[in-house]
């Protein structure tokens, strides 16, 4: 029996985790962590028996304490809960599901405690990876990537040595704007960009999957997981979504992972690595597949990519800059109080006007985040 706990279980990762779990019975869920959800995480509760379950907020868990009295579940609130969770003895694996650099600490306490991550929390490599990663190595913790295209690339080094890597090629599906003008894009809605042609995703990771700021933030979390050069990652668009993404060697060697587009395929290898358990769900027909195709990412019209370059070559706190003003103003645009194109006009601004501090702690990523915040609201959207 693998006993896990998942930070973010009522969100998209967290609940698709949770079908993995039905499909699985040598899968216990000993612990669980959302947002605000209280009605679906009292659902959760009551099917899966955790230990502890944590809400965020004080009047979430006192709300959650009612509904779930008759049951023994411990609920805990905030940081002090996600913490308590993250190195409770009885789990073996953290899954981090939860969105935005609130991930951190309770993915470092994980690490401290010797438990292994299953990462979906991509904005604790972007902005803490430099902190994350050495941290594992000397704890001898595994780092698990779920992000589809992160489990591809690990699925397509599995048994390679990693200095034989040339390249890494990151596929991008384009989003719903593939093709598109920023004259095209003035007049862009939230409900054309939630329209993601591919993956069903939460909100704000379908906002930055159609902006590529979401490719940009993988391109930097790859950077980390696999310990290459920036110069080593080759972003490519490819629309069907069937290649997650490859490894290409020195000797010239491609070595891809395939198959249809469903995290719950990440998200079981992950949690049973290095074995591979049948999973139901359709499979990929290659007589039915009519063409692969594949084309340059428009870093021009989609320059939030560019910008994710640019804020990894310069490093230190940038990234972090880059990851909380692209948080703020996807917020502000789901909120419509911006337009779609201010998105990565916001994160330029952000990254001009910030002075960077070479290798920042925990403290200071935090802090960075709080004056890019505080930077993006003297605006008055």
């Amino acid at each position: 029996m693998k006993k896990i706990a998942i930070l973010g279980s009522t969100g998209s990762i967290g609940t698709q985790t949770l079908e993995v779990v039905r499909n699985n019975p040598e899968l216990q869920v000993v612990a669980l962590a959302a947002g605000k959800s209280v009605e679906q995480m009292e659902q959760q509760i009551r099917e899966f028996h955790p230990l502890i379950a944590g809400m965020w907020s004080e009047e979430a868990a006192a709300d959650l304490r009612s509904r779930v009295a008759d049951l023994p579940v411990k609920v805990v609130t905030g940081m002090d809960g996600l913490l308590e969770i993250a190195v409770m003895p009885k789990a073996q694996v953290l899954v981090t599901a939860i969105v935005g650099m609130i991930g951190i600490r309770p993915t470092i306490a994980a690490i401290e405690a010797g438990k292994d991550i299953a990462l979906a929390n991509k904005e604790t490599l972007v902005t803490a990876g430099h902190i994350i990663m050495p941290l594992a190595a000397k704890m001898g913790v595994k780092i698990l990537p779920v992000d589809s295209e992160h489990s591809a690339i690990f699925q397509s080094l599995n048994g390679e040595p990693k200095g034989r890597i040339e390249k890494i090629l990151l596929t991008a599906s384009g989003g719903p704007f593939r093709g598109k003008t920023r004259e095209q894009l003035q007049n862009i809605q939230v409900e054309d960009a939630l329209k993601h042609p591919n993956w069903s995703m939460g909100r704000k990771i379908t906002i930055d999957s159609s902006t590529l700021v979401n490719k940009g933030l993988e391109v930097m979390e790859a950077k980390w997981l696999f310990g290459v050069d920036l110069d080593q990652i080759q972003v490519i668009v490819h629309p069907q979504s069937i290649i997650h993404s490859a490894v290409q060697y020195v000797d010239g060697a491609v070595i891809a992972q395939m198959g249809t587009p469903d995290m719950k395929l990440p998200i079981q290898y992950a949690l049973f690595y290095p074995d591979r358990r049948p999973m139901p769900g359709r499979r990929l027909d290659f007589y039915e597949l009519a063409q692969v195709t594949f084309e340059k990412p428009d870093m021009e019209t989609f320059y939030g990519l560019k910008l994710a370059y640019d804020a990894q070559r310069i490093g230190g706190s940038m990234p972090t800059v880059y990851n909380a003003a692209n948080e703020k103003a996807v917020g502000l645009f789901l909120d419509r109080k911006i337009a779609y194109l201010q998105i990565p006009e916001l994160i330029q601004e952000a990254m001009e006007q910030h002075k960077v501090i070479e290798n920042p702690n925990v403290e200071e990523i935090l802090e960075t985040e709080a004056s890019v915040y505080s930077y993006i609201d003297g605006k008055g959207f």
